[in-house]
């Protein structure tokens, strides 16, 4: 099921990403996107920037047991912070993050777009106008698919994936890997292409509600 309704503010920031690429040096057979860097005047680590599109973001880095994390707290609002890589996704197969989902927006949905909020999202950005959305809905089952797509002039897909549902397992650490080579190929039906960006990201703006989380670093990982 295709959905053609992205606002101007969120295509200008794809476009950012896919067209403004630094390359990222890798360490052995990990790529860590921490925290950890000094923070911009408006509370930013380095490497990263805002997306503010509507509402208050609130937003802060914060330690916990020794290592920096992103809180995410939005009320009627939607932001995030995204980061420029440039990323053989053949070499650098697995993605792995933990995120605390605290609240989710109440009646987020994202099957339907008056309700397509969520607490929790993590965007793996790819050349050729792609990406896969991995999210913690409020009401859509663990392993639903959908695709939401910018038809014209800049022909861009995203997949969406739902990893996590329901309040079950909230103000708990949750850590996801995914093999995101597979994930695409399952999901496109094709080959991927580099690894373009990363975005976090909150919304809650559909329904008016809350929406709070925490995130830790983001790791790409070669073959286990």
């Amino acid at each position: 099921m295709k959905r053609y309704r992205f606002s101007v503010g969120i295509l200008i920031s794809l476009l950012f990403i896919f067209f403004n690429v630094t390359t990222l040096m890798a360490s052995g057979r990990v790529i860590k996107l921490d925290f950890e860097g000094a923070l911009s005047r408006k509370g930013v680590p380095d490497g990263w920037k805002l997306k503010s599109r509507s509402g208050k973001a609130e937003y802060r880095v914060m330690e916990e047991n020794g290592e920096k994390i992103l809180y995410f707290r939005g009320e009627d609002a939607s932001f995030s912070i995204e980061r420029k890589i440039s990323l053989n996704v053949k070499e650098y197969p697995y993605i792995k993050w933990k995120w605390k989902v605290i609240k989710l927006p109440a009646g987020g949905d994202f099957r339907h777009r008056r309700t397509n909020d969520q607490a929790a999202q993590v965007m793996v950005l790819f050349e050729k106008g792609r990406a896969i959305s991995y999210i913690w809905d409020t009401t859509a089952p663990e392993g639903s698919v959908m695709e939401e797509s910018v038809p014209w002039p800049f022909s861009i897909k995203i997949k969406v994936l739902v990893l996590k549902s329901g309040s079950k397992d909230l103000n708990k650490w949750i850590t996801i890997e995914r093999n995101i080579y597979e994930d695409y190929k399952r999901l496109f039906n094709k080959e991927p292409g580099l690894v373009k960006g990363v975005r976090i990201q909150l919304n809650s703006q559909h329904t008016g509600s809350i929406g709070e989380a925490l995130f830790g670093s983001i790791v790409f990982k070669g073959d286990n």
